[in-house]
């Protein structure tokens, strides 16, 4: 129990209850012995996201992609091993990874999960979600039409908007689309350079980290990737367009 509380860090709230709770309750059995009473136990009930709440919802959702065509292969775990490793350390990634196996197991529901997700979360806290799933994705280099097709579905119950969609694709996009800075800023290659100045400053502030600081330092780290996309695809626009 140690370890898988270690790990959560900042406590379970609204994740124990529910599809994910039921999720839960089997995936933590090596750590408790399989009971998720033990777990409600330690835990206050809160409808506020923790940090906890977001990463067994990144773990589930992780899970249901890898799952997306069929199966999980074994070049999907390392590749999702190294990604959790980089961002939660050592330690946090093998009590990660052992769940991420038993979670594997099951038959997951990804709609009933995306809508507990989406009735407890807030916008930013999905984007970033969204984010996160991309990044894994891409992480090989390519993402099969399973991958894509799964992360569109849970953005479609997420209710995020194509626009915001299609800005957290672009910069995976790069050696392919000579557009994608247009697309992470949400505009159109006819936009004048008041328009871009203006999107950016919009876009700057939608995903400043700051926006999920509740989540822990860990995951505002990684919403940091995705800020300096925003100011990369920026730059790219000022030089291109030749303004300052």
């Amino acid at each position: 129990m140690s370890g898988f509380a270690k790990w959560i860090g900042g406590g379970l709230g609204w994740a124990i209850g529910g599809p994910i709770g039921a999720l839960i309750g089997f995936a933590i059995g090596s750590f408790i012995g399989g009971k998720l009473d033990t777990v409600e136990k330690s835990q206050t009930r809160r409808t506020s996201t923790t940090p906890g709440d977001f990463k067994m919802s990144l773990l589930v959702l992780i899970a249901c992609m890898m799952k997306a065509d069929g199966h999980a292969k074994k070049s999907e775990l390392e590749i999702v091993k190294r990604f959790l490793v980089n961002n939660f350390g050592e330690d946090g990634a093998l009590e990660a990874l052992t769940i991420l196996k038993n979670l594997l197991e099951k038959d997951i529901d990804e709609r009933q999960v995306a809508e507990q997700i989406y009735r407890y979360t807030n916008y930013s806290s999905r984007l970033e979600l969204i984010h996160l799933l991309f990044n894994i994705a891409y992480a090989d280099h390519q993402i099969s039409s399973a991958e894509l097709a799964f992360i569109e579905r849970i953005a479609g119950i997420f209710r995020i908007s194509t626009l915001d969609f299609e800005s957290l694709k672009a910069p995976f996009l790069k050696p392919f689309d000579a557009t994608w800075a247009y697309k992470a800023l949400e505009i159109e290659p006819s936009a004048s350079v008041e328009e871009i100045k203006k999107a950016y400053r919009k876009m700057a502030m939608k995903y400043h980290p700051d926006k999920v600081n509740t989540l822990g330092e860990e995951v505002k780290k990684l919403a940091t990737e995705k800020f300096r996309s925003i100011n990369e695809a920026y730059e790219t626009l000022k030089k291109e367009r030749n303004f300052t």
